[in-house]
């Protein structure tokens, strides 16, 4: 048995243009004059983290805000827009059911929330019972880019030979980190990135149509 690792929502579905409306929403209702543009949304997204992004945002105009509230709200409004359904990204469907025909596990390794990990399977018509191990960042004290989610999910497949799917460089950085080889898929406001160190950059997963970018 073998092992398909998927690594994050974003690989599942594109949620970039919904989480960065979700931000702005978050800041006018309380109060700010903060707007992230699809070009600062981009940049900002060279790290993974919301919260961290929420941060970053407040240190650069010298202002003190309630990072964990905002953040926490800004996940509430994108998981309810997610309520109104999203589809699978190219190929997922297929490269799941290819697994699963050559008797391979498939995993969802994400350090986001559990509740959005919930918000993205219903979104999109998967469930639980479509993956062999969830993780989420309740299951590791360090987020990507460090390994240990992508660690804890080979141990608690027994360890077999396992490929990643990342859509964003932290993500790539943490399943290298742990040793495996790793596909690059980038969301749409991650084309621009680096992924140095996958062994291809893909439009599609599926299997007998995968197109190198």
């Amino acid at each position: 048995m073998a092992a398909l690792l998927l690594g994050s929502i974003g690989v599942l579905a594109e949620t970039s243009q919904l989480q960065r409306a979700a931000f702005n929403a978050a800041f006018a209702e309380a109060g700010l004059d903060w707007h992230w543009s699809e070009a600062r949304y981009r940049a900002l997204l060279a790290r993974s983290g919301g919260a961290d992004r929420i941060a970053t945002e407040a240190d650069s105009r010298g202002a003190s805000v309630n990072v964990a509230a905002l953040h926490a709200r800004k996940s509430t409004l994108f998981q309810q827009d997610l309520t109104r359904g999203v589809p699978l990204r190219p190929g997922v469907a297929e490269a799941m059911q290819a697994a699963r025909a050559e008797g391979d596990a498939v995993a969802l390794v994400t350090t986001t929330s559990a509740a959005n990990v919930a918000a993205v399977l219903a979104a999109t018509g998967l469930s639980q019972a479509d993956f062999d191990v969830i993780l989420t960042r309740a299951d590791v004290a360090d987020p990507k880019p460090a390994p240990a989610v992508y660690t804890l999910a080979l141990s608690r497949l027994s360890h077999p030979p396992a490929r990643a799917v990342e859509d964003n460089p932290d993500g790539l950085r943490a399943a290298l980190g742990a040793g495996l080889a790793c596909t690059a898929f980038p969301g749409a406001l991650h084309e621009d990135a680096d992924f140095e160190g996958a062994e291809a950059v893909v439009r599609t997963l599926a299997p007998a149509s995968t197109v190198a970018v």
